[in-house]
């Protein structure tokens, strides 16, 4: 099969052919359909992810169709139509047996923990738990943005956040993960307020729902202060960066709720936190980590409903050839929405 496959952090991937894979007797390998290009992947790239070993196979954000099943599957047949959460469970951990598959405690990522869907084809581990089926009229692409960035921050929104009608929202970054939590908050019936440097994504934003956008060049705590007369509800940092996570924290009003979903990697792993703050205003700090299969239910719904349109996320739809230059330029320039590799 072709393949992007890098041999070396920070040096260019290229396209090459490797072997196609087989299923585990509990797994499948799917045909890839659609996969996007995430910051994440640009992440495991550089050298920032301590569970890739080289040589390696980025992409986690995958949707295709069922080309080949083990032994002991019980779920899925060849041609099943399917997509998967960034984040696999084991199924036998404590964490998967209270259904927290999000923070399994031996869980596996394609592109991370083993190869991933830059590629025709890909495996899947314990694919009864962790594949989910998608509807007919749903195209690969939208379905590929699905596993990290929009069912990320619907966890984030609707289960971490518990984001209600009537609250103000804030989100710093509208990128794909942002751009997911301004539509998902607004569809909660949430005031939302989009934060970004660039002016297209501004705007988007508010094409989106939000009520208001801030420039991330001035003042942000000050503008949304202002413009809540008082500080957010929830707040998130869908960027992963001091700057947007500190915003973050201290645009809160008192007892507000600060959602940590941008990654905070390599000179960012240990950024300093605003504690006064947080402890004179008890606020709340928590972590969003993607998001189990078993919850794909409620977010389908709504999309089946027409309350969210994940399709309007999806930007450049790029070959498997131009993947290379894309992953690489990840953290210079990122197009208005999801890019996704759609032709192999």
């Amino acid at each position: 099969m072709k393949a992007v496959l890098f041999e070396k952090f920070q040096h260019a991937p290229k396209v090459v052919t490797v072997a196609d894979p087989t299923p585990a007797p509990h797994g499948v390998v799917l045909k890839v359909e659609a996969t996007g290009v995430c910051r994440s992947d640009w992440h495991g790239w550089m050298g920032h992810d301590s569970d890739i070993d080289l040589p390696h196979i980025p992409g986690h954000e995958l949707a295709g169709v069922v080309a080949a099943v083990g032994k002991d599957v019980k779920t899925w047949k060849v041609g099943d139509r399917v997509t998967v959460p960034f984040i696999c469970g084991c199924g036998s951990c404590s964490e998967c047996h209270a259904g927290h598959q999000q923070v399994c405690l031996h869980q596996e990522q394609p592109g991370f923990t083993h190869w991933g869907s830059f590629a025709e084809y890909v495996p899947i581990h314990q694919a009864d738990l962790n594949v989910v089926a998608l509807p007919e009229a749903m195209e690969f692409a939208t379905a590929a943005s699905l596993g990290c960035r929009f069912a990320t921050s619907f966890r984030a929104v609707v289960d971490q956040g518990k984001v209600s009608a009537g609250q103000w929202v804030a989100v710093h970054g509208c990128g794909g993960v942002g751009l997911s939590a301004v539509m998902i908050a607004s569809a909660a019936g949430a005031n939302v307020i989009g934060v970004d440097l660039d002016p297209a994504k501004r705007a988007l934003a508010k094409d989106l729902g939000a009520v208001a956008a801030v420039d991330g060049r001035g003042d942000v705590v000050e503008a949304i202060q202002e413009i809540t007369k008082g500080g957010a509800h929830v707040s998130m940092d869908a960027l992963g960066h001091p700057t947007t996570m500190t915003n973050s924290i201290l645009c809160l009003r008192p007892r507000g709720k600060h959602i940590q979903v941008g990654l905070m990697l390599g000179d960012h792993a240990a950024p300093a936190v605003p504690m006064p703050k947080i402890v004179g205003q008890e606020i709340e700090l928590l972590g969003s980590h993607g998001m189990q299969a078993h919850r794909y239910g409620a977010m389908l719904d709504m999309v089946g409903s027409g309350k969210l349109d994940p399709a309007r996320l999806v930007g450049d739809k790029i070959s498997l050839d131009a993947a290379p230059e894309a992953l690489m330029n990840m953290d210079k320039f990122q197009s208005i929405g999801a890019t996704v590799i759609t032709r192999f």
